[in-house]
Parts: structure tokens; sequence; C-alpha cells
């Protein structure tokens, strides 16, 4: 099985600094970056803690919905004084 390599979108290389050169991939839990403009390399070793979503304001269940008071509108007829 051929392993699949990715280009990440809007990725900057650290070393030349082009922008879209950088391709990612993963093989025996091992996470590698490239550059395929210069030599930049780099392997990170995949954490086996379980991923948790960002907490953002949509996402937050604990917290009541902010209440905000609707008030109608009044359209004027300018004619009418």
């Amino acid at each position: 099985m051929a392993i699949q390599k990715r280009f990440i979108a809007g990725a900057i290389c650290p070393r030349c600094a082009e922008m879209d050169r950088i391709r990612t991939w993963e093989q025996h839990n091992i996470r590698y970056r490239d550059c395929v403009s210069c030599d930049f390399f780099e392997q990170l070793p995949i954490k086996d803690a379980v991923l948790t979503e960002l907490e953002t304001r949509v996402n937050r269940p604990d917290e009541e919905p902010q209440r905000q008071d609707i008030q109608p509108v009044r359209i004027l007829d300018p004619g009418n004084r």
C-alpha cells in the first residue's frame, strides 16, 4: 500500500518561505512534513491522546444563550406629521 502524501493548503515553508510547498503524511505513528522546494524535513510523534474539539462560542452547551430583548420595528409615514 502506497503512502498518501497530501499538500497543506496555505502552509508556508519555515526554511524557504514558499507557500503551498509543504506536504504531510503519517507512517508508523509518526507524522512527517517536508517541502518540495527545499530540503526542509520534520518528523513528529503522534500522541496517543484523544483529540478534543476546541471550545468556541458555538459549541459551549453549558452556557445559556444570551437573551436579547426583542422590540417591534415601527415604520413611520413621512407624510403623516
